[in-house]
């Protein structure tokens, strides 16, 4: 019964016992003390000695009954962190069991302390993500009511108005779909499920296509598209054919928006170990050094009233890099301002066999 008191969860119960083991013995000794011709100086080094001797057994009572009651703490803790609950106690607790309960508490607060700064980080991401998506679209939405209102209001009876408004709207449409269309792709390469095709295709015939496909919006800035370091060989690579068109489609794209008019744009392929490296260069306006680290994020503009003039969702680049990261490999850029802008990014060489 003793035991069981002892062991009743409560700390407080060794103090009573204790207290109560004290009190008893100075009884006893007092009693000692008057049947027995003592010197009262020997009996009370009798007395210190016996209640020293008693506190470190209560002590040592004590200090065993916590570390069992932390050790058991610990293993119910590692139990469910490793979910074994079959091995002896002994293999979780070896050697000083505080110290391994602070380092796993320290251990503990480190990761704490780092998924709340994620989880701060991420809503920050998610307000500027919110208030840039409700920007963007509410330029596009504005004028869209505008050309409506203004059809509404008696235009809709002028042939030539009529169409040049229809017309204007049909655009702005055009341009929020590509949006919503581009924040989809987005989406899907982060969260994976839009699985890559990899497949061996030629990259210099793919280069051709979309050069073909980008000449007439690079002759309305006379800006020459020159594929250079490239051979008649077809130079055969592994990855996603459609993907990697986008990839050229939206640099291209941007090395003619920015670019300077009589220009020239670049494409520069080299042999890197078992990869290819590309280049799409031009020599256009280029990108203050401070905008460099976040040109890649979503929405980002470095000059907001000129990229809305030249057209755009502010995705283009966003897209590229989930898209070159999808295939594990990585885009890098180069700019100096009023010199051009340069993107390089790798894809893995397939057998020529």
């Amino acid at each position: 019964m003793f035991k069981k008191f002892l062991n009743a969860g409560d700390p407080k119960n060794l103090s009573l016992v204790f207290t109560a083991i004290v009190s008893l013995l100075l009884i006893i000794n007092f009693i000692l003390f008057i049947s027995i011709d003592l010197h009262v100086f020997i009996w009370i080094i009798i007395l210190l000695i016996e209640i020293i001797c008693i506190y470190f057994l209560f002590k040592k009572i004590n200090v065993k009954f916590i570390y069992d009651k932390i050790r058991l703490i610990y293993k119910n803790i590692a139990t469910k962190r490793l979910g074994d609950d079959k091995q002896p106690i002994q293999e979780w607790v070896k050697g000083d069991v505080l110290n391994r309960v602070q380092q796993d508490v320290e251990r503990w607060l480190e990761l704490k302390n780092l998924e709340i700064a994620t989880l701060k980080e991420l809503e920050n991401f998610r307000k500027d993500f919110l208030a840039n998506v409700s920007h963007e679209l509410k330029t596009p939405l504005t004028t869209l009511q505008g050309y409506v209102e203004t059809l509404i209001d008696g235009a809709i009876a002028d042939p030539e108005v009529n169409l040049k408004y229809l017309q204007r709207s049909s655009f702005t449409i055009e341009r929020m779909i590509s949006m919503v269309e581009d924040l989809e792709t987005i989406t899907k390469l982060e969260q994976n499920s839009d699985h890559l095709k990899i497949e061996k295709f030629d990259f210099i015939s793919l280069v051709k296509e979309v050069l073909d496909m980008m000449e007439l919006k690079a002759n309305t800035r006379n800006i020459k598209m020159i594929i250079q370091n490239h051979t008649t060989i077809p130079v055969y690579v592994l990855a996603d054919v459609e993907k990697i068109r986008q990839v050229l489609v939206n640099l291209i794209d941007n090395s003619i928006k920015y670019g300077k008019e009589f220009g020239n744009t670049f494409i520069k392929i080299y042999y890197f170990e078992q990869n290819l490296l590309i280049e799409v260069e031009d020599n256009g306006i280029g990108i203050p050094e401070e905008h460099l680290q976040r040109i890649f994020e979503r929405f980002y503009r470095v000059d907001k009233s000129r990229s809305r003039e030249v057209g755009g969702t502010g995705l283009g680049l966003a897209i590229v890099k989930h898209i070159i990261e999808a295939h594990g490999q990585h885009i890098n850029l180069r700019s100096k301002v009023g010199i051009g802008t340069t993107f390089t990014f790798t894809l893995p060489l397939a057998s020529t066999k």
